[in-house]
């Protein structure tokens, strides 16, 4: 699949989610924007992208934005740690749509830092996700 602009492969992999390749990314000067077209290997029993890839990438794109925000000001971190995540489903994606995960607020700080996200299927709110991350 091509990938809209300005969409390019994820250049960071995990064991986690090299099942659910291609991931996309959207690298901003503020934040990171994920994404992916929704496949068969990233659908729960009915058919939909499960909850925990969801979440997963939630987790990911809010941790690589706190992690922009932060070096943008200067703190010194060597990584980010997820305290606590929390997801609200809202509407159900379905197999082919682009799934993304915006990150729309951040409030960094020197020892935690705290986000939000919007995950979109075609541009319509699908979940929020919040999460807390420890600055390491």
């Amino acid at each position: 699949m091509t990938p809209p602009e300005p969409f390019v492969p994820h250049p960071r992999k995990s064991p986690l989610t090299m099942p659910w390749e291609p991931i996309f990314a959207d690298i901003r000067e503020d934040r990171w924007v994920l994404a992916v077209e929704v496949r068969e290997p990233h659908t729960n029993s009915r058919g939909g992208p499960h909850g925990g890839l969801i979440a997963a990438l939630a987790d990911n794109a809010m941790g690589l934005s706190c992690g922009v925000v932060l070096s943008k000001l200067q703190i010194p971190s060597k990584g980010l740690i997820t305290v606590s995540l929390g997801l609200d489903y809202i509407a159900a994606a379905q197999l082919g749509q682009w799934l993304a995960f915006d990150t729309d607020f951040i409030k960094p700080g020197k020892s935690l830092c705290y986000a939000e996200a919007t995950v979109r299927a075609d541009d319509k709110p699908v979940a929020r996700a919040r999460a807390t991350f420890k600055v390491a």
